[in-house]
């Protein structure tokens, strides 16, 4: 028991640490984002629109003719899609054959707290895909979202149906209306005044209270129980490596564009305006029924972060003829860079991809 008491001492005093020089650099008006890990699948950055630079993995062996475009989220480095060897996304997709496109978001600044919804879709996911069908010479791309990824994803679906032949939604957050989860009683506290007071002082949501939002919905797990796990497993060899790795990507938050935030907080946590189909994005209208493509959502059946009932509406809100539900059992980070997720999900995810890679072209009708 010393021993162990000794162990999670060290380890939440680590923790605090990191804590502490977030909190202290999101005061600052740049945000300092600390640099990536040597990344697991060799890349090229090939573009940049607006706040999204484009990175390009090639495929292994013959290429799939549609490429597909990875959409991670805004408040997190990537890495996470290309964790280690043999838990890698974009590793396990190379190897079956796709041209791998991956947005590495770029932290807004001050001078961009003005972009919400419509710079994010409209201007960089739209140029982008753009970009990405005239370099591959293809009509259309795959699109794949993750979390607030996913929620970018679907919004550009929705949009620009005809550009998407397929459609992956891995863990999004859609139906607030679900109640199951922690974050709830965050959401509830972002009232608009404070949402507003944040934007006024800050510009800019910042990284720390992201991070500390995100740590709030499991907080016995981040600060006691994942050092426990760690004491418990540290004669397990390479337990440690991906310990640190992953505690170095839970704190790679960056900040939240101010309009951006306003919108998350206000359109869709608070109204839930996108499943509602009230959701505007510059001039237009989100209707997830103009999604017409084959959709795959997939669900961490131990999901704490994103719940799986906030997520299986949008099979019944799309419009697409073929659709299926897809329950994984891990949890939300599990989905991405768990062994099971790479010896089971990825594989049937590349044969899902691939079946419908050499139909014809999906119309909207």
């Amino acid at each position: 028991m010393r021993d162990l008491i000794h162990h999670l001492s060290d380890y939440w005093l680590e923790g605090t640490i990191r804590a502490y020089d977030g909190l202290r650099r999101g005061w600052s008006e740049v945000f300092p984002v600390q640099e990536d890990p040597p990344p697991t699948t060799p890349f090229e950055v090939v573009a940049e629109h607006g706040k999204l630079r484009l990175r390009y993995y090639r495929a292994q062996g013959n290429p799939q003719p549609t490429p597909l475009l990875l959409v991670y989220a805004l408040i997190k480095r990537p890495f996470i899609l290309d964790f280690q060897p043999e838990r890698s996304v974009v590793e396990t997709l190379t190897r079956q054959g796709f041209t791998v496109y991956l947005t590495d978001w770029i932290p807004p600044t001050s001078a961009d707290t003005w972009r919400g919804f419509d710079a994010y879709v409209n201007n960089d996911l739209a140029q982008t895909v753009q970009f990405i069908c005239k370099r591959e010479g293809a009509d259309q791309v795959s699109l794949l979202g993750y979390c607030l990824g996913g929620l970018l994803g679907s919004i550009y679906t929705a949009l620009y149906p005809d550009t998407v032949k397929q459609y992956i939604a891995l863990a999004l957050p859609l139906d607030m209306s679900v109640r199951d989860i922690p974050i709830s009683t965050l959401v509830d506290a972002l009232t608009p005044e404070t949402t507003a007071l944040i934007t006024k002082t800050y510009g800019n949501c910042p990284a720390w209270l992201i991070h500390a939002d995100f740590t709030a919905m499991a907080p016995v797990h981040h600060t006691v129980g994942k050092y426990i796990d760690l004491y418990r497993q540290k004669a397990r060899e390479g337990y440690r490596e991906t310990f640190d790795l992953f505690e170095r990507w839970m704190h790679s938050d960056v900040p939240l564009a101010g309009r951006l935030f306003q919108e998350l907080s206000d359109d869709i946590f608070r109204h839930n305006r996108l499943v509602l189909g009230q959701l505007h994005v510059g001039e237009r209208l989100v209707d997830l029924r103009y999604i017409r493509c084959p959709v795959l959502n997939i669900i961490g059946e131990y999901d704490d972060v994103v719940h799986p009932n906030s997520s299986l509406p949008l099979f019944d809100l799309v419009g697409s003829q073929e659709k299926q539900n897809l329950v994984f059992s891990a949890g939300h980070m599990g989905l991405a860079v768990s062994s099971a997720a790479h010896k089971k999900l990825w594989p049937q995810v590349g044969r899902w991809l691939k079946e419908r890679d050499n139909t014809g072209t999906q119309q909207l009708h």
